[in-house]
């Protein structure tokens, strides 16, 4: 028998994977209606593509969930989109979704269509009728220019568009170049999605971090324990790769899932990567598990430079850092050009172990 996500909730709460949450319960018999309505209209054509004849089909405005960090928006996601009994659905990241929308536009460009955006739209509409976005925020100015009329072209087509963000519609793409030209989109969202703030006082992966290890060392030995938290905060996803597209150049962090990726130090500081790759990454993830920190000295000296960097990032931007290295941060770095300023580095990862770091 088929049950509503009210009740696959109460009974994961029943079973002790989830703590009972008045604000995400409360949330439930909206996604629940949106569930309702896909699965009975999910081979009727809506939209520009009702055909000339039929009687045309008014998709329901689509949801706007946004709070603040750790509250189980993407939980609720995952919850919706998992129970909801349709092939042409797809769930993914906003930063990841809007490469792929550049790459097409590159791609079209190539070829020389006129509208480069038109085809990557139509081929979105012939497969999808739930567009599920984890994390939207608008922070590069080449996603401000494209995310307006994408959406305004998937929403005629007749997506349902259900997307979470960290803060509400007015404060996406704030202080950007140029934001009077974004200002439209924030107009559209409010009319075609219902923004529902989500005022749960509960940080839940601050909690399951609560009190848990998230400096291990030496880095050899711990990779269970990794692999633990991972699990934990993923809930169990394998997780896939986030590429971020800064200045032409591709950053990319092997596996994210929730809110959560996962790298090991040669990923993120063995390449030539600078301030404004990390700063992007710091702006997409919640979490970072980095894994397997060296020993650094003057014989890699470039890589304890960009790592430096890294931290400074996570830590401006309050991103929950968990880490696997060879030695304790006042060791990591004891002697040659670099050590004495990477006191401070140290400094910072002692202070990112706190137990109230990013709350």
């Amino acid at each position: 028998m088929r049950k509503t996500l009210t009740e696959l909730y109460e009974s994961r709460v029943a079973e002790g994977s989830l703590r009972a949450d008045p604000a995400q319960h409360a949330v439930l018999p909206q996604l629940d209606a949106l569930r309702d309505w896909l699965e009975r209209n999910a081979d009727r054509r809506v939209g520009l593509f009702a055909g000339l004849f039929a009687k045309p089909i008014t998709p329901p405005r689509g949801l706007y969930l946004w709070g603040g960090v750790g509250r189980g928006k993407s939980m609720l996601m995952d919850l919706f989109t998992d129970a909801t009994d349709i092939r042409q659905k797809r769930r993914v990241h906003f930063h990841a979704f809007m490469q792929d929308i550049h790459r097409g536009m590159h791609d079209a460009r190539k070829r020389g269509v006129e509208d480069p955006l038109a085809p990557v739209a139509d081929a979105i509409l012939r497969d999808t009728r739930l567009l599920a976005f984890d994390e939207m925020q608008v922070t590069d100015i080449t996603d401000a220019m494209v995310v307006g009329r994408l959406f305004e072209k998937l929403l005629a087509g007749g997506v349902v568009i259900v997307t979470t963000s960290n803060r509400p519609p007015e404060d996406l793409y704030k202080d950007g170049l140029n934001r009077a030209l974004f200002l439209p989109f924030i107009d559209l969202l409010r009319d075609r999605l219902e923004v529902v703030h989500l005022e749960s006082p509960t940080d839940y992966r601050q909690h399951r971090l609560q009190g848990a290890k998230v400096y291990f060392h030496p880095a050899g030995k711990v990779k269970a324990d990794i692999d633990a938290i991972w699990s934990d905060l993923t809930g169990g996803a394998a997780g896939e790769p986030l590429r971020l597209a800064v200045n032409g150049r591709s950053v990319e962090l092997p596996r994210f899932a929730n809110g959560t990726a996962r790298a090991t130090f040669w990923d993120l500081c063995a390449r030539p990567l600078g301030p404004a790759d990390y700063l992007a990454l710091a702006q997409a993830v919640r979490v970072l598990i980095l894994e397997g920190i060296p020993q650094l000295s003057a014989s890699n000296y470039n890589e304890a430079k960009r790592f430096v960097t890294l931290i400074d990032a996570l830590y401006e931007a309050k991103v929950r850092l968990i880490c696997s290295a060879a030695d304790e941060p006042e060791r990591l770095y004891i002697e040659g050009t670099g050590a004495f300023e990477f006191e401070r580095t140290a400094s910072r990862l002692r202070e990112m172990q706190g137990a109230d770091w990013g709350t």
